[in-house]
Parts: structure tokens; sequence; C-alpha cells
């Protein structure tokens, strides 16, 4: 669909990437072309695409796919960003961006210290195996980040918007110019945050990243990621992906563009009731500190304000049982009804998880610690019930420990 740019986010949400007259058909709702190749009439028309002179299908897990093609459309369209490309999850997007981003063998690159536990897990272990220099720094420190950026001359910086699981929120506009001033790219992982509350691309993020498997798809039901960047980045990744083979399905590609026409519905509500939720905790005998950028106390607070244009701060907070280790911690989650206790977030159900044994599994309790994740943090990702029975099941959680 055309002309969408004057539209609002929740009517672009719905209609973009949709009537692409791929084919010269306009189906209301885009279908699902589980082909894996395409042919020609022409061989000369085929050379043009295979040599990327001319747009076509070749081959969907190394090129690309119209349903697939549909859903980068749309999140583009969302993001601000000339282009987006679609891999098959989070960590491969994560992956591919960093090697677009051009991390090899004597490059630098800095992080985020509290970037999620795989993504430590991939700069720490992998590419430093392969003779990449990684430095994490706090990213809410800016002149140490100034500093170590200036020292390094990294490829790229990489951060995320609020970081998992607590809650940090990352000044984008700052971290861009730092970036920007030794030539590094700016990588952001949105997942928390989705299109819907902010974009980064226009605070200078050169490639803006998901796990669409949250927030996006909503639903719990598809493994997928995306990078939203320019038309010249994503040409890196397509060509990196050619080798690589970390492309999204069909299927999947059309979950996710299911699952993104009612994110501002779903992000209303989880907003809303996970805001409630911090509030009540912040008052319970039992809870130690609340980790939630939407609270009046939160250390970034109006810029979370800024950023999402006053929207919110998303579905996930996290807080701290007083006292408690794995054992109560582990009472706690058994005694969940309402709540699943699923290694996931963004859902439109309530999802409780443990970070120790889950997304920061891989980190050392010593690293954990350093980075202020104890061992009694649990977070909850809000989902769209009643904000008053998740409370009602956290308080029966809670009434063990």
């Amino acid at each position: 669909m055309t002309n969408l740019n004057d539209k609002s986010f929740t009517t672009r949400a719905v209609h973009a990437g949709e009537r692409l007259n791929l084919e010269g058909v306009n189906p209301v709702v885009s279908p699902i072309h589980p082909s894996v190749g395409y042919t020609f009439a022409d061989s000369k028309d085929l050379d043009a695409v295979l040599g990327n002179q001319k747009a076509g299908f070749v081959y969907s897990t190394r090129y690309t796919n119209p349903t697939v093609t549909a859903f980068e459309t749309a999140i583009a369209n969302l993001e601000g960003t000339e282009d987006a490309y679609a891999f098959s999850s989070g960590m491969a997007a994560i992956h591919m961006a960093l090697l677009a981003a051009g991390v090899r063998a004597g490059t630098s690159i800095v992080a985020a210290a509290d970037v999620y536990g795989a993504t430590y897990t991939l700069l720490q272990d992998v590419f430093t195996a392969l003779g990449a220099r990684v430095h994490f720094v706090d990213v809410l420190d800016l002149e140490m980040v100034c500093r170590t950026v200036a020292q390094e001359k990294p490829v790229a910086l990489l951060v995320e918007v609020i970081s998992n699981p607590l809650m940090k929120v990352a000044d984008l506009s700052r971290l861009a110019e730092i970036a920007h001033s030794t030539g590094a790219l700016f990588l952001v992982d949105n997942t928390f945050c989705s299109p819907y509350l902010c974009n980064p691309a226009q605070f200078g993020a050169d490639m803006v990243i998901h796990s669409a498997t949250k927030f996006i798809s909503g639903h719990g039901d598809v493994m997928a990621g995306i990078v939203a960047t320019t038309s010249a980045l994503k040409e890196k990744l397509l060509t990196l992906n050619k080798l690589i083979g970390s492309s999204m399905g069909p299927f999947e590609a059309w979950l996710a563009l299911r699952g993104l026409k009612t994110l501002s519905l779903r992000m209303r509500q989880q907003c809303d009731n996970a805001l409630a939720l911090a509030q009540w905790l912040q008052a319970h005998p039992k809870i130690k500190r609340v980790n939630y950028a939407f609270l009046p106390d939160h250390p970034q607070h109006a810029l979370m304000q800024s950023l999402s244009g006053g929207k919110g701060a998303g579905s996930v907070l996290s807080f701290e049982i007083a006292g408690a280790g794995k054992e109560q911690v582990f009472a706690f989650m058994d005694a969940l009804n309402l709540i699943q206790p699923a290694t996931s977030l963004g859902d439109i159900y309530s999802l409780a998880l443990y970070p120790a044994i889950s997304s920061h599994r891989t980190l050392t309790p010593e690293e954990r610690a350093a980075l202020g994740i104890g061992d009694g943090l649990v977070r909850i990702s809000a989902g769209i019930e009643d904000a008053a029975d998740i409370q009602a099941d956290i308080e029966r959680g809670l009434a063990v420990v």
C-alpha cells in the first residue's frame, strides 16, 4: 500500500507491507509463498536478478521471498529506515549485524556490559575466539564510553535501548555521536521497546535490531529477527546471508506480519499493566527494589519519556525479592498460576523469568553480581490480561516466600 507516510503509527502497523502487487494480484492479506525456487521465462531476466541488476525472487533461503519482503517492508516503514532484512531469529540478526558492521579478527567492538546474556556470550566467547577485541562498558557512563571508543576506534558500538534485566535506558543521541566520532557504526537492539515506543534511527542508529519473536510477533508462536537499516547495509547483510543461510521462512514472516498489525493495541495495554505492577511492587514489603523506567524515581525516567514520546517503557520490569536466593525464587515461580514461567517476553501472556538460570545463565556468578543481577532478581513481562489478575498472581507467589 502506498501513501502511508502521512498516517499514524497504528494505521501504518495495520497496512504497511500489504498489497505490494508482487505478482500482479492484490489480496487484502499478504499470502504465504512457500516456494524455495522461482523460474524465469527469459534467462536474461534470471541473470539480471542474480546480478542485482533487477528486482526479483530466485531462491528463498539465500535471497528473499515475497512474504518475507512484505514483512521487511512493514518494519522499515515503522522504524523509519530505508530498508530491512529479516532473519530466522533475534540472535541471527545480532550476529549478522555485527558481521555486516565489519567485526573481524583484529577489529574492535564496544558493547554495553549488560546486553542480553546470549549477546554477551556471542561477543565474549565467539567473536573473541575469532580474534576480535571486545570491550564492555557501562552505557550510562558516557565519559567512559567516549574514552573507550576514542582509544579503541571500534567498528561498532552496540547497545540496547532498555537493558535486560535491569531496565537501564541508553542515551541514543549522545551514544550515536560518540560512535560516529571515530567512524564506528551504531547498532541498537530495540527489542524491548518495539517500533511503537522508539525509533532509534531517528536518534542516529545505523542498524536497528529486533528479536521479532517478542513484541513484533507478540503471540509466542514464531521465531524471528530483523535488522532495519539503510539500503547499502542491507546489501551487506544479504551478501553475508547468502553464505550463512540464516533466512526467515515464509510461514514465520506471515505470522510476524499478522502479529505486527496489533502492536499498538498490545503495547498500550502492556505498558499500562507494567506500570501498574511496578507501582504496586514498590510498596510491597517483600520487595527490595523495582526496575522500571516509567517509575518517577527511575534514574532515566526523563530520558525514557523523551525516547518514547511519553508512550511508556514497555511491558518488562524486574524486581528483587528481599533476602531471596535460588530456593526462594523457585518457590515463587512454582506458586504462580496465571503468569507462565517461560524464557521469553513480549507475548500477550504474562511471563516470568529468573535471569540467573536463563537469560544470564552463561555468565558466572561473579559476572552477574558485577552487573547487579542478584540471586533474588525476577523479571516479569506483563501480558494483556487484566492488571489486577496479574497482581493477584504475583501476590500468590510472594506469599510462599
